[in-house]
């Protein structure tokens, strides 16, 4: 089930490990590393999954996502939020604002990929508009 994942990340280790785990597992991993080339990368390359960290320069993922669900041709792609946000209320702030799903950060490797596959196997989202954060 190899599939072209979109990873959103500014951090330099977090992008290797995740793409280096992805890629393990046969998947095509496209970088970018801030939400302005993600959204551009996106609308170009069209993947079958988007996974996004939060607070990015130059655009963060909640913009990112806002723009995403507005665009037809991407709105029903889903997109995972990866993120050290880990307070009480951080999950539910991320799913009320249209993510279809949260990873937080530090990441497990071991388990890692199972859980982006549980939301490819999920398949697209239903198209919609995002609620407001």
């Amino acid at each position: 089930m190899a599939a072209r994942i979109l990873l959103v990340e500014d951090n330099p280790a977090n992008l290797e490990l995740v793409s280096y785990l992805l890629e393990a597992y046969g998947h095509s991993v496209l970088i970018a590393e801030d939400g302005r080339q993600g959204l551009e990368l996106a609308r170009r390359e069209h993947p079958e999954l988007i996974l996004s960290d939060l607070r990015m320069p130059v655009m963060d993922g909640f913009e990112m996502l806002r723009h995403i669900r507005a665009d037809a041709t991407l709105n029903a792609v889903p997109v995972i939020a990866v993120t050290a946000f880990s307070m009480s209320g951080d999950q539910t702030r991320v799913m009320l604002a249209g993510f279809d799903g949260y990873i937080s950060k530090p990441i497990i490797p071991e388990t890692f990929v199972g859980e982006v596959e549980a939301y490819l196997k999920a398949g697209r989202r239903k198209a919609g508009p995002a609620a407001d954060p």
